[in-house]
């Protein structure tokens, strides 16, 4: 059946592919280390690692992890670490032994953590020394018992200071120390598919306790090769070099950066700390980064970080923003600063996480690529549907739930019949939770996220759309805004603002001042009734803004 969208797709992209090619991500690995053996493949305070020294070092660390602590095929492996190079090596090996990537956010709170091991029933964890401090708050209340510390100069050997390992924790061994035992132990490799499970995946948990996404080999592997054949005109094999600034351990990092452009031979250079701007704008100038992912905060403090203007941009061929929507005004401003279009992507952790992409159009009435804003058109092999709160879908350029079919959707939460149950359309779609619209174009667009919606006087009111407009507001560096209880309009807008920090005194912003700025922009039941100013939104490691945290 032929889609809306399939006229945005490129005249040589394919609008199914061929998903069976690798039985594993072992396999791909394989043939992968077997093309680029001697290219960088991933690269970390200036030291680096052969696609050949990721294949040596994965092996020894899942030698160690079978060998050793008796890991076997799907048992679950916590990774609690940021973007160094143990954390590639780590996660080879842990795939190697057939195991399930259990993975962490190294900022988690004691509670987070606890509730995530214990949900993912772990008993083995590989974590950043400076995070240890939260496992050895709560490890008596797991069923952990292997602890293997990674330190931040592993395998850079450049002498980097890094937080000692909690005095409480006990028997723990350095990534180091189990790298040097697995050298002399023999692995055998089990034999895999792609049904068998590769990580889980937890939610951000913004409507309670994090649930874990299962995803599998062939979740991944599609997601990969649909990718590959989607951005195909962007690709360049074996001379990418790609700057991974968001955490390897958030799905987007996990299959774009870490795992597919792998696949692609580029050199992954690794930002351990993107949140030291100076530092990695640094990074950058030292990078002749053909590609970049981000999110939208991302790019916006690479912006206003004194610096980044004067990179040499003439390397960089594509950006993708994911996570959270790119607001014109940051795309704009990043377009006219680096020379490169921002181009947007849309998924979940429950979709491996690609859904659809926007890399614009080719218009043979114009003969030129035209560019329409929003998330895109889908991956090849995945159908979207969007639809209403009865289940019913809505004509195109309605708006509703939107709603996911295809190889890359999870196959549910782990150990959550009722959430898998609750998430899943009675045909076999998986429910976003996201309001979107299909326009007539064929492209689709995000509204907002369905539980942030905000209801004034039986209105509906999109957080997105005011913090968009807001966005184009001189001396605002960003914004966020909830939904409050009103005794006349049931809900009322209050928006939070930071101010750009080298705003003079001349230039102080004041709540009246924001409000008459919406009111030229938005009608009025949009126009934010409480303005509240502070010195930082609220963010996920990944740079999300935590409306819930604001509530």
């Amino acid at each position: 059946m032929t889609k809306p969208w399939f006229a945005n797709y490129p005249e040589n992209v394919a609008h199914h592919v061929v998903l069976s090619r690798y039985s594993s991500l072992v396999d791909l690995f394989q043939q992968t280390i077997a093309k680029y053996r001697q290219q960088t493949a991933y690269s970390n305070f200036g030291a680096k690692l052969t696609f050949e020294q990721v294949d040596e070092l994965s092996r020894d660390f899942a030698a160690y992890l079978q060998g050793k602590l008796n890991i076997a095929k799907g048992n679950r492996v916590a990774l609690m670490c940021p973007n160094t190079l143990c954390f590639p090596i780590a996660m080879w090996g842990i795939i190697r032994v057939g195991a399930v990537q259990v993975n962490v956010n190294p900022m988690y709170t004691a509670r987070e953590l606890q509730h995530q091991l214990n949900n993912a029933q772990v008993d083995t964890i590989i974590i950043f020394s400076p995070s240890t401090k939260m496992l050895a708050d709560i490890i008596g209340n797991t069923d952990v018992k292997n602890v293997i510390t990674v330190n931040l100069d592993d395998l850079a050997n450049k002498g980097l200071p890094c937080a000692p390992v909690d005095e409480r924790l006990t028997n723990t061994i350095s990534f180091t120390d189990a790298l040097a035992q697995g050298e002399n132990v023999a692995l055998s490799e089990p034999t895999l598919c792609q049904d068998d499970l590769l990580f889980l995946q937890y939610t951000g948990g913004t409507t309670g306790l994090a649930k874990g996404a299962m995803l599998s080999h062939g979740n991944l592997i599609a997601n990969i090769l649909q990718y590959q054949e989607f951005a195909k005109n962007h690709i360049h094999y074996g001379n990418d070099v790609v700057i991974t600034a968001i955490p390897m351990y958030h799905i987007f990092a996990l299959m774009a950066n870490t795992l597919a452009y792998f696949y692609f031979g580029a050199k992954n250079v690794l930002v351990t700390n993107p949140r030291d701007m100076p530092s990695f704008v640094e990074i950058w100038k030292n990078t002749p980064a053909t590609m970049f992912t981000g999110v939208n905060t991302l790019f916006n403090g690479l912006l206003h970080t004194p610096g980044f203007e004067q990179v040499d941009f003439s390397s960089l061929k594509l950006c993708i923003g994911g996570g959270a929507a790119n607001q014109t005004a940051v795309a704009d401003k990043w377009q006219q600063v680096t020379g490169v279009k921002l181009y947007e992507g849309y998924g979940l952790s429950e979709t491996s996480p690609i859904l659809t992409a926007n890399f614009g159009r080719f218009s043979k009435e114009k003969n030129q690529s035209e560019y329409i804003a929003g998330v895109g058109v889908p991956m090849p092999n995945t159908d979207i549907s969007i639809r209403d709160d009865d289940g019913n879908a809505v004509v195109q350029g309605k708006s509703g739930e939107l709603c996911a079919k295809g190889p890359q959707v999870m196959s549910g939460y782990w150990n959550n019949v009722d959430a898998t149950n609750d998430c899943m359309t009675h045909d076999g779609y998986f429910k976003t939770g996201d309001i979107a619209m299909l326009d007539d174009n064929g492209f689709f667009h995000i509204i907002d996220r369905k539980k942030d919606m905000i209801n004034v006087s039986g209105f509906n009111v999109y957080p997105n759309e005011i913090e968009a407009e807001v966005a184009n507001m001189p001396s605002i560096l960003e914004s966020a805004c909830i939904g409050v209880k009103d005794a006349k309009t049931g809900e009322a807008v209050k928006l939070f603002v930071v101010t750009e920090k080298e705003s003079c005194d001349s230039e102080i912003i004041t709540e009246q001042d924001v409000i008459e700025f919406c009111r030229q922009r938005l009608t009025a039941y949009k126009v934010p009734k409480h303005v509240v100013f502070i010195d930082e939104i609220p963010k996920s490691t990944v740079g999300k803004l935590l409306r819930r945290e604001l509530r």
